[in-house]
Order: structure tokens, then sequence, then C-alpha cells
């Protein structure tokens, strides 16, 4: 069985980085689903998911990897094509990537004790982004 959700979400922007491991959680416990994956994707390129630990030093220091890997302040072509100011957080978005695969059984998620699901928002702006989720399993 398949069963796709959508999350509707308001993000900061520039690496906002937000908990959704509640949301998630909630979308397969009420999927009908007892075992299987869920894939959590970002529409959007300058979006990224991936799992941490929800703590403010470790989040800074996340925060702190992007600047030195993808810094915002130099050149990037997608600028120049552009003229928007994000070509960092396409690079950031990329390196990320889109989407995540959690397995669960007895609809509870397979996450570490202080592993959580975040969204990472790159764009150098507020946006509104859209989170699918497949649930899929038995």
């Amino acid at each position: 069985m398949v069963v796709t959700k959508k999350m509707d979400l308001r993000t900061k922007g520039n690496c906002d980085i937000i908990d959704i491991t509640g949301q998630v959680k909630q979308e397969v416990s009420g999927s009908g689903i007892n075992s299987g994956t869920v894939t959590i994707f970002v529409a959007g390129s300058t979006g990224g998911v991936t799992t941490i630990e929800n703590e403010p030093g470790l989040l800074s220091d996340f925060q702190d990897m992007w600047e030195r890997n993808a810094p915002r302040n130099i050149p990037y072509q997608h600028d120049r094509a552009w003229g928007d100011g994000n070509g960092h957080s396409h690079v950031r978005a990329s390196l990320l990537g889109p989407s995540l695969v959690v397995p669960f059984t007895n609809k509870s998620l397979h996450l570490g004790t202080w592993q959580q699901i975040v969204l990472v928002d790159f764009d150098n702006r507020p946006r509104s982004r859209e989170l699918v989720l497949q649930i899929m399993g038995d």
C-alpha cells in the first residue's frame, strides 16, 4: 500500500532548520500502514531534508559548515544569470539532497535517541515549502 500526504510549511530562509519529526510521526501513525518506509521530499531546488540532533550548538555548527563549504559572499554563475542572489542556496541544497527515507515498524519511526528529521531552507528569503510524504508498506 502507498499513502501520499503533503505538508505545507513557512520558512525564514537563510539556512532555517525546522524539526518536522512530530508531523512525520503523526502522518505515519495515521496512514493505516503498520510497517514500511516513509520518504520525505521537499519540492524546490533550494531546500533539503536530513536528520540531525536538534540541539542549538550542533545546529549552529551545521549552519557554519554550510558557510565554509558554499559561502554566500562569492560569485555564482546562477546569480549572474538570474540576479536573485541565491546561487549558494542551490549549491547547498544540491549537496544535502531533497529527500530522506526512514523505516518504521508498528507505526514507530526507526530513529536514534537524539535523531530528528529536519527541513533545511537555504534560500535567501522566507518561503512557503511543500513537503511530500510517501508512506509505503503493509
